[in-house]
C-alpha cells in the first residue's frame, strides 16, 4: 500500500460499496480528525483514477441506479417538486428506487 494511502475501517465503503454520510462522519471524527482545515478534497472521475478535480459544490437530491448497479441519475427532492411546477413537468417519471443522497460535484 502506498505511504499516503491508508486502510479503511471494515465498515467503510470500498470499491464495490458506497460510502454513506454516517461513514463519512466517522472518518471526519477519526481518520481525518488531525488533518488541517486547508486540506484540499479531490474527486476522481472514475474508479480507475483517470483524471482528478477538486471538490467544488454539492446538492441534496435523490439518486436512483438507472443504468446499472453503480451508475444512475439524480432527481429533485419531493419538497423541491412541490414548490416548482417546471421541475414537476420535467421529472414526471422518478423511479421508486430513488433515495435521498448528498451529491458531490467536481470543479472541473
Amino acid at each position: 500500500m502506498p505511504e499516503n494511502q491508508h486502510a479503511t475501517p471494515p465498515d467503510v465503503g470500498v470499491s464495490d460499496r458506497p460510502v454513506t454520510l454516517a461513514v463519512l462522519r466517522q472518518l471526519l471524527r477519526t481518520d481525518w480528525r488531525g488533518l488541517p482545515g486547508s486540506t484540499l478534497i479531490v474527486l476522481s472521475r472514475d474508479v480507475e483514477g483517470n483524471a482528478y478535480s477538486p471538490f467544488a459544490s454539492y446538492s441534496r437530491s435523490r439518486y436512483a441506479p438507472t443504468y446499472d448497479d453503480f451508475t444512475g441519475e439524480i432527481f429533485p427532492l419531493p419538497d423541491e417538486l412541490e414548490k416548482d411546477k417546471e421541475l414537476r413537468e420535467l421529472f414526471t417519471d422518478i423511479p421508486d428506487s430513488a433515495v435521498p443522497a448528498l451529491v458531490l460535484y467536481p470543479l472541473g
